[in-house]
């Protein structure tokens, strides 16, 4: 295997992790953390109707939606570690 295709490989698994990883942290931190929206000047009065968010369990969310929303966080990755490790995936 040549020096590409492992780097290629790294890649895309580690942008895969980072994406399941972050995914998993705005299902399950991240809506806790809406009421803090409101603290932001000009931002607040958009998320007015949410008083008391709480994080979910993937369960209630669902795991085709989970992998609906931590999958393109995860190709975002691709695009960053594919520019920063010179692999190539993606065209010049």
């Amino acid at each position: 295997m040549s020096s590409l295709t492992v780097r290629r490989i790294i890649v895309w698994v580690v942008s895969m992790v980072l994406g399941f990883v972050v995914g998993y942290g705005i299902i399950t931190v991240g809506f806790d953390m809406l009421p803090l929206l409101h603290l932001i000047p000009l931002v607040g009065w958009l998320f007015e109707g949410i008083k008391s968010p709480q994080g979910i369990s993937l369960q209630e969310y669902g795991i085709q939606y989970y992998l609906f929303t931590s999958i393109p966080i995860g190709l975002v990755f691709v695009i960053w570690l594919d520019a920063f490790m010179d692999t190539r995936i993606l065209p010049d």
